[in-house]
């Protein structure tokens, strides 16, 4: 068996039931990757009938060309003035700095990211928190900015979220044989982008993944596969 990430662990338990999270370590990822041909290349011989690849939005989106030098980024005085007013947060800039702002801005519209500023400010007078993202939508929220944890080169990065998240889980789906997922995963928590289909439940994929498995450091594990250990559940729970 794979071992687990520094600090992870293989098994959860979830409503009685045991499953596997099982990381897959890869080469660097990087613009000229096909992400599909990827994920059959690196779980070929590892998954089994009923298995669910997971794939992290950010080497999807790197594969798009979505990820970009942050000295080839010239953000707008719009830009500038708005990352200003954005939480910083340990676990990752987000749009904190005027260069992430700036592809939020080309992502979603300037119209749109001055409104829900507005918004956001108005909501944060009441005690309201993350009104931003919610007007500006997963697109903003999925941008990410360098860390000195992300592996070389793109800790001097920022990548957008990946295009058709959906469309790419069916893709490798229909490569791998097996249901499929681009999951946007971090200490603070967990999003679904995309899923091959309806035999993905989102809610129960959320909870497998909450503890951020697959990390989000120098593991180089961008890949994971969820197994349901049949053998494991509980007494009385069958």
């Amino acid at each position: 068996m794979i071992p687990a990430n520094p600090g992870k662990r293989l098994e959860i338990e979830i409503d009685g039931r045991e499953y596997l999270r099982i990381p897959v370590r890869t080469e660097l990822i990087s613009t000229t990757d096909d992400i599909v041909e990827v994920v059959k290349r690196y779980t070929e011989g590892l998954v089994q009938e009923g298995d669910l690849v997971v794939v992290s939005e950010k080497v999807v989106a790197i594969t798009q060309g979505r990820a970009f030098r942050i000295s080839e980024i010239k953000p707008s005085r719009l830009a500038v003035l708005l990352s200003r007013f954005v939480h910083k947060s340990p676990h990752g800039i987000g749009l904190g700095m005027p260069e992430t702002m700036e592809l939020a801005i080309r992502e979603v519209g300037a119209l749109k990211i001055i409104f829900a500023a507005i918004v956001a400010a108005v909501g944060k007078l009441f005690g309201i928190k993350g009104l931003f993202y919610r007007i500006c939508g997963p697109k903003a929220r999925a941008i990410d900015g360098p860390c000195d944890y992300t592996i070389p080169p793109y800790n001097d990065y920022a990548v957008m979220g990946p295009e058709d998240p959906d469309g790419v889980a069916r893709q490798i789906k229909r490569e791998v044989g097996c249901a499929a997922a681009i999951i946007d995963a971090n200490d603070l928590g967990v999003n679904i982008l995309g899923v091959s289909g309806p035999e993905v439940e989102i809610p129960l994929l959320e909870k497998l993944l909450k503890d951020n498995p697959l990390g989000q450091s120098a593991e180089q594990t961008p890949i994971g596969i969820i197994r349901l250990a049949k053998e494991a559940v509980l007494a009385g729970q069958a």
